[in-house]
C-alpha cells in the first residue's frame, strides 16, 4: 500500500507533538538551580485544561523560602496570602522573620491554550536546605475548563518524572569557594588618618537590580579629640550616607545620621550588619566577590582617608562568608 507524502508528514508531525507534550507538558521554572539567596523563578505554564485557557494560577511557597515578592501581570489580578513561617529564619537588615507570603495567585486572566507564559516570583532561599536538595512549589492550575494540580513531590529514591502531575522544583547547588576570586581578605587591613585607625572595611556583594549596598567598618580614635564620620565617596555609588538600624516595637527600622557617628577619644566603634552602617545609595554598577571597591571615608576633624572595602558574598554576616542573611 502506497502511503502519500501528505500521510507521512503528518504522522510524522503528530509524533513531534507528541513528545513535545510530553516533554513539556508540566508546570515548571527555567532556572531551576540555586545556591541560596536572592533568586528569581520563572514559573513557566505551557498549556491551558481539556484544551481551554488558563485563568488562574496559584503557587504554594515551601518552607525556608523567604522574603517572596510576585511580579505583576497586565490584565490579572494578583494576590497573596501570609501565615506563620515553621521557623525564625534570618534575613536582610539582620532582622529575623517569623512569617511571610504562603501563596502567590494570578487571576482573571485569559492564557490560551495554545500560548505560553511565565509567572515570576522573587524571593530568599534560607540556609536551611543543603546542597543537592530539591526545593518543591505545589502549582494550581485552573482554566475556563477544567484544571490541573502541580501538587505531587516524589519519596525518597522515587524519580519525578514517574509522577503524573509533580511540583515544579528548584535544586540547591554548592556555593563554589576554593577559587582565589571567591575568597575574602583576611580581617587585618588597616588604614591611619590622623590619631584616627580604620579596620578592616568590607561590604557584601548585591543580587541583580539592587541600587544600594552597605559598608561595615571598626574605627578606633586613638587621640584626645572626639570625631565624627560624616559621610565618605565611592565611585560605585552616587552618595553615601550614615546611617542606624533599630528595633523599634518589634520592627526594624532605618534612619540616616545627619550629624554622622560620635567617636570619642580611646573609643572604638564598629559599623556592623544590624546596627550602624554606611549606605552607598544609587549604585552605578553591581558589588562583585573579589572586586573590592575603592573610595573614601570622610571625618570631621581628620578629614578624608583613602580605603577599601573587600566584598563579601550575598547574605553574609561578617568580612568572612557566613550563613547569615542580611542586607543594609
Amino acid at each position: 500500500m502506497k502511503i502519500s507524502n501528505f500521510a507521512c508528514s503528518a504522522t510524522f508531525t503528530a509524533v513531534l507533538m507528541c513528545f513535545s507534550t510530553a516533554a513539556f507538558a508540566h508546570v515548571s521554572i527555567d532556572n531551576a538551580e540555586t545556591k541560596g539567596g536572592t533568586f528569581k523563578a520563572r514559573f513557566n505554564v505551557p498549556h491551558g485544561c481539556e484544551g481551554s485557557a488558563t485563568t488562574t494560577v496559584k503557587i504554594t511557597i515551601p518552607e525556608g523560602i523567604i522574603g517572596v515578592k510576585p511580579m505583576p501581570k497586565p490584565g490579572w489580578t494578583l494576590a497573596t496570602t501570609k501565615a506563620a513561617y515553621a521557623k525564625t529564619y534570618d534575613y536582610f537588615h539582620g532582622m529575623k522573620v517569623s512569617e511571610g507570603v504562603k501563596t502567590v495567585s494570578w487571576s482573571g486572566g485569559t492564557l490560551l491554550n495554545e500560548h505560553i507564559d511565565e509567572f515570576t516570583l522573587s524571593m530568599f532561599v534560607t540556609k536551611s536546605f543543603t546542597p543537592g536538595t530539591k526545593v518543591y512549589f505545589p502549582v494550581e492550575q485552573l482554566c475556563e475548563k477544567g484544571s490541573h494540580a502541580w501538587i505531587e513531590i516524589p519519596t525518597e529514591g522515587q524519580d519525578a518524572h514517574d509522577l503524573k502531575s509533580p511540583a515544579p522544583a528548584i535544586k540547591i547547588v554548592a556555593q563554589v569557594s576554593n577559587s582565589a576570586s571567591a575568597q575574602t581578605p583576611s580581617n587585618d587591613r588597616t588604614f591611619q588618618v590622623g590619631s584616627l585607625k580604620i579596620t578592616n572595611p568590607w561590604t557584601r556583594a548585591t543580587p541583580g537590580g539592587a541600587t544600594v549596598a552597605a559598608g561595615y567598618v571598626a574605627i578606633t580614635n586613638t587621640g584626645t579629640d572626639t570625631d565624627r564620620l560624616i559621610g565618605g565617596s565611592f565611585p560605585a555609588s552616587a552618595r553615601v550616607e550614615v546611617h542606624d538600624m533599630t528595633m523599634t516595637d518589634g520592627v526594624m527600622k532605618m534612619r540616616e545620621l545627619a550629624d554622622g557617628i560620635e567617636i570619642k577619644p580611646g573609643a572604638t566603634v564598629t559599623l556592623a550588619p544590624g546596627g550602624l552602617h554606611l549606605m552607598m545609595m544609587d549604585l552605578k554598577q553591581p558589588v562583585e566577590v573579589g572586586a573590592p571597591i575603592k573610595g573614601q571615608l570622610k571625618f570631621e576633624k581628620a578629614g578624608t582617608v583613602d580605603v577599601e572595602f573587600s566584598v563579601s558574598a550575598i547574605g553574609s554576616q561578617s568580612s568572612q562568608p557566613s550563613d547569615k542573611h542580611d542586607h543594609h
